[in-house]
């Protein structure tokens, strides 16, 4: 757990762009389907955790814009988001994900802007490392 945020909807990390989410009944909306908010906190905490393992001890980040399609949704199940940092300057990054279901089914598919920049203190956040293959 990184914080409260992250314990609600139950944002449990592999390794630093991949997060992982099991659907449960507070996740699903009034229609009866996956919430997007759900899938978007995903996103945005799986984008900004790839990029965190990318920053130095001197910088922090903030996200400016996520644009995300959403392609089906799900009522049951696992959700994997997976990132990957597509350009990062000293000031700006972009990213991308894609949310899918455990059945290999894309749920929805982002594009993200980052800001990048000076900060004493990283607040001890902790992101977990990418296994080794």
């Amino acid at each position: 757990m990184i914080d409260g945020v992250s314990d609600f909807f139950g944002i449990r990390w592999a390794h630093a762009n991949e997060v992982h989410l099991t659907i449960r009944p507070e996740l699903i909306n009034a229609g009866g389907l996956l919430s997007g908010v759900a899938t978007y906190a995903m996103v945005d905490y799986c984008m900004g955790s790839t990029l965190w393992k990318q920053t130095s001890e001197e910088e922090a980040i903030a996200t400016i814009s996520i644009s995300i399609n959403y392609v089906q949704t799900a009522t049951e199940g696992d959700v994997v988001c997976t990132t990957q940092l597509d350009r990062r300057n000293r000031s700006n990054a972009v990213l991308s994900s894609e949310v899918r279901h455990e059945d290999g089914r894309l749920i929805a598919a982002a594009i993200g802007s980052y800001s990048i920049f000076k900060r004493a203190d990283r607040g001890g956040v902790h992101i977990p490392a990418p296994e080794q293959t």
